[in-house]
């Protein structure tokens, strides 16, 4: 009975969206409700879980969402997007512009919302085509093949970053982990892929396309432009590679069983343990816990807006003032997001309270299927069916908990897989499509020819590589 509420759940979740046209926001919020009185709950019980998912959700990602806006678009208006963007061309060549594009989607992908990232980097594609004379496709992939992995891949965006949480998962390692089939899946996917479009023809609308110009002395340093881009990633990397130095700091119950009052404490014995002195243990111990504490995502990202308004902002003529009311506005823009992401927290919160997943959990040894492929079919099921990556990913995670958990699955992978899956079969009921479609003026046509098979592409080559990594992880 359990499996099959969730069935109608899921059914119910995409009558919503696809029929109804309700905002994801509304639909998984109607959702929870319907899961929870199918599984005879009292209303206010469901109330009360659906508002605990929603405070545990936005207590665990609201501040991510907020800074990593904020630093994007301190990025867009700086112009430090253009300079990394043409500088990095200067310096590698026409010859290798298609890694450049790529490198540049990375590093201005992974601080910046997708939608975000795509307005500020598609009219210098449409820059670079005209003064090149090469193909805008060709061009256009390799970085919109960085972009999407990013976006649907690797923290700190809010769809992985939270469904890190609900398998919990390790940010920082996901992040790590998910530059490996980072890199050949935009290979594939964008610069080998690209070769067969170079014959499509692209004019842009010129309703649509506005170029922004920035004179060369305008431009920020490419140092500091990188600097504040890739801040919070080298924050959260040093903090894996702590992990993976050190061991794994255990979780609070486990250190209560070791006898060990905090994380320092464990920093400490295993400094002591490998014949230090008791000086020189206090202050390993010490340095670790501030590379813990700044990796965490949030500390990461405030630390790159810091750097992002005195660099960026106050050092290049602007006052306090209009760096904060543009930090503002970059608020509002993702105040949608925001809510999508927490009504996706009081879904997961629902099939728990309702022992939906703990049902699950008691009929997993059935299953037989490698839960990263089923976290993956899952995912792109309702990616096809919902147009949204993000809602792809948050409706999966809290499904496939149970699943992964009893396999021993990697937490980390199952948030790689989950991502891949959501990047599937882009096409009408996706913004990326028409976004892709309108601005390089493509036929229906040609953008299922370029742009779903390149999403797809991505998808595929991401759960092969997750899969390969599973036999080591």
């Amino acid at each position: 009975m359990p499996l099959i509420i969730v069935g109608i759940g899921i059914l119910i979740l995409l009558v919503l969206i696809i029929k109804f046209k309700l905002n994801a926001f509304i639909a998984l919020l109607i959702t929870s409700f319907a899961v929870g009185l199918l599984s005879s709950m009292n209303p206010m019980d469901i109330l009360d879980s659906i508002l605990k998912g929603i405070g545990d959700t936005m207590g665990k990602i609201v501040l991510i969402l907020a800074f990593g806006a904020m630093l994007g678009k301190i990025l867009e208006e700086s112009g430090a997007a253009h300079a990394i963007t043409f500088r990095m061309i200067e310096f590698m060549g026409l010859k290798n512009i298609q890694y450049a594009l790529l490198i540049t989607g990375f590093l201005v992908g992974l601080p910046m919302m997708y939608n975000a990232s795509f307005l500020v980097l598609i009219p210098l594609i449409f820059t670079l085509a005209v003064t090149t004379r090469l193909p805008t496709i060709w061009l256009a992939l390799p970085l919109l093949s960085a972009l999407s992995v990013a976006h649907c891949f690797l923290p700190p965006h809010p769809a992985p970053t939270y469904v890190s949480f609900i398998y919990e998962a390790d940010v920082n390692k996901v992040l790590l982990y998910g530059l490996v089939p980072m890199i050949p899946a935009c290979l594939i996917g964008g610069v080998w892929l690209s070769r067969f479009f170079k014959k499509i023809v692209v004019m842009p609308p010129k309703e649509l396309f506005k170029e922004r110009h920035f004179e060369k002395s305008e431009l920020p340093g490419l140092g500091i432009s990188i600097l504040c881009a890739v801040t919070p990633i080298i924050l959260m990397l040093f903090g894996a590679l702590v992990d993976m130095l050190f061991g794994m700091p255990p979780v609070k119950a486990e250190l209560t069983k070791l006898g060990i009052e905090n994380i320092t404490g464990f920093y400490h014995q295993i400094f002591t343990g490998r014949g230090y002195s008791e000086q020189t243990a206090m202050i390993g111990s010490f340095i670790l816990m501030f590379f813990k504490f700044m990796s965490d995502a949030n500390m990461a990202l405030f630390a790159a807006v810091i750097v992002a308004i005195f660099t960026l902002g106050l050092r290049n003529g602007k006052s306090m003032d209009e760096v904060m009311n543009s930090s503002a506005k970059s608020i509002g823009a993702i105040s949608m997001i925001v809510l999508i992401i927490a009504s996706g927290g009081a879904f997961s919160q629902v099939l728990k309270d309702s022992h939906v997943i703990e049902y699950i959990r008691s009929i997993s040894d059935s299953f037989q299927m490698n839960p990263l492929l089923m976290a993956f079919l899952i995912s792109s099921v309702f990616r096809l069916a919902t147009g949204s990556a993000t809602v792809a990913t948050l409706t999966t995670a809290p499904i496939m908990l149970p699943l992964a958990q009893q396999a021993g699955a990697s937490p980390e992978l199952m948030v790689l897989a989950t991502g891949a899956g959501s990047v599937m079969w882009s096409h009408f009921n996706d913004s990326g499509f028409w976004m892709f479609k309108e601005y390089f003026g493509l036929s229906v046509k040609q953008t299922f020819q370029t742009w779903t098979v390149m999403e797809s592409t991505v998808g595929f080559v991401g759960i092969i590589v997750v899969l390969i990594m599973s036999v080591f992880i």
